[in-house]
């Protein structure tokens, strides 16, 4: 069940509202812990025993780590050092066993091919979203170890945290620390209802309208015999999965915020128009925030971030891209993508960044639009050779003679122009200018109000429209 399909939009989110807001204050953690658990088990039946298993277990770790801190003595901290480690280790074990068993074992048959040796084992399912909530466990107890946080002492409240479905399977990372109070207490007013909506909305069209759109082309252009691709196509195609890629996650994101403010929940921001960086180093301050910021808080600066000499530095930096891109998924092509990054960011840590400071905003620009393409390549190829080939067509270097053309449309550029809009702060600069320039006027404050509900109501029409009447519907980040 996605939040962009008709089940989830007219019968799970009225349902689980209606319920909420009918129950007393007292129930509602328990029942939007029941909830959540439906929402999961209806997506991955029998592996909502896996959440389950890191909602019970990381209770008791956190509970266990905080009492053995609280002695304040050398045998406390051994015993919550331990009980971390344990903790660590029961998160870690269950992400890679499921997520890189099979990356494993498909290597090892590939290396002992030579000599007969392989080995048969039944394909292990990949349960969705526990990259996410395995992150989010580990930060939970790490927070708690470096008392950061207090433990939560109600295993229903701590649960609801753990499985909250507008987070649950795609994030962004939502640390215990920035909502501990919120779990416990939270408002909810029809204010923040009604902005929980108009966020949820405005994701929903991202997704349903831009990120669906675009999605033909980039399916089309990667999926199309690469010696037959021109230069035209490869690019319009990587644009296109760029595209796709950011308004399909940050329209995610945009809903999960949203839904969590109609539950009173206040999530922080996860996308921050990435692609207007000029840097690779901006770009990851602007893109899949919760997830830069963690491998920042837990591994890059534990591994002694900056302060170690520049080596060290370069290192760490290489170190946390690489697991990087092994988060994203269990193949070579997301490990080349993590490289790729990290290898810029080091990079612009030596002259070249002190350079690349000096030339015009518009150079600057262009070449982090440049990596950031190049990156994406890998990121959606199936394989390495893929990517190599996708990427000589980009840089005439096959003979492919599919022409662009084939693949545009009315609906599609128009697609395009409002996704390259969108991915700029344009359209909400106009926004904000248009609130300030009507402030003490009452009637143009209400048609500027009024406007700005008709467009809303126009991008749900439209969304709902194309969810009823499309097939193609997924939330790519699900696979991540």
């Amino acid at each position: 069940m996605v939040f962009s399909s008709v089940i989830f939009l007219f019968l799970f989110l009225p349902l689980v509202l209606s319920v909420y807001y009918l129950v007393r204050k007292k129930y509602r953690n328990f029942t939007l812990l029941a909830f959540s658990l439906l929402f999961y088990f209806w997506g991955e039946g029998k592996y909502v025993v896996i959440l389950c298993a890191y909602m019970v277990c990381n209770y008791f770790f956190g509970l266990a780590i905080e009492r053995a801190k609280s002695k304040e003595t050398a045998v406390g901290d051994k015993k919550a050092k331990l009980a971390l480690a344990v903790a660590l280790a029961f998160n870690l074990s269950l992400l890679v066993f499921f997520k890189y068993f099979n990356f494993l074992v498909d290597n090892f048959n590939g290396i002992f091919a030579f000599s007969g040796v392989s080995l048969s084992v039944k394909k292990i399912h990949l349960p969705i979203g526990i990259s996410f909530f395995s992150f989010q466990a580990m930060s939970y107890v790490i927070d708690i170890y470096r008392r950061d946080v207090k433990a939560q002492k109600n295993l229903i409240n701590f649960s609801m945290y753990k499985a909250l479905f507008p987070q649950l399977i795609a994030g962004p990372i939502v640390r215990y620390r920035d909502v501990a109070s919120q779990v416990d207490e939270r408002s909810e007013s029809l204010d923040k209802f009604l902005r929980g909506l108009r966020r949820f909305i405005l994701g929903l069209g991202k997704k349903v309208l831009i990120a669906n759109t675009v999605a033909t082309v980039a399916d089309g252009a990667f999926g199309a015999k690469l010696s037959e691709c021109s230069t035209g196509l490869a690019w319009l195609g990587v644009v296109c999965y760029a595209l796709q890629i950011y308004f399909d996650f940050s329209g995610y994101s945009d809903m999960a915020i949203g839904l969590g403010k109609m539950f009173g929940f206040d999530f922080l921001e996860n996308f921050n128009f990435p692609y207007i960086s000029r840097s690779i180093r901006e770009f990851w301050r602007r893109w899949h925030m919760s997830l830069s910021f963690w491998f920042r808080d837990y591994l890059y600066i534990p591994l002694g971030g900056s302060r170690a000499g520049a080596s060290r530095l370069y290192l760490n930096q290489l170190v946390v891209f690489f697991l990087c891109g092994l988060w994203h998924g269990a193949s070579w092509t997301f490990i080349a993508w993590g490289l790729w990054h990290g290898a810029f960011l080091v990079l612009e840590r030596t002259r070249f960044g002190k350079l690349l400071d000096r030339v015009p905003r518009p150079l600057q620009h262009a070449y982090a639009v440049l990596v950031v393409l190049i990156g994406w390549v890998l990121f959606r190829a199936d394989t390495l050779p893929l990517a190599i080939a996708y990427l000589k067509a980009m840089f005439f270097l096959s003979s492919g003679t599919i022409p662009a053309v084939e693949y545009l449309n009315t609906k599609i550029v128009l697609a395009i122009l409002a996704g390259l809009i969108g991915c700029t702060p344009i359209a909400a600069g106009l926004v904000a200018r248009a609130k300030e320039s009507v402030v003490g006027q009452a009637f143009a404050r209400r048609g500027l109000a009024l406007a700005s509900s008709l467009f809303l109501v126009a991008v749900f029409l439209g969304s709902i429209i194309l969810v009823s009447t499309n097939t193609y519907n997924p939330f790519i980040y699900f696979r991540f």
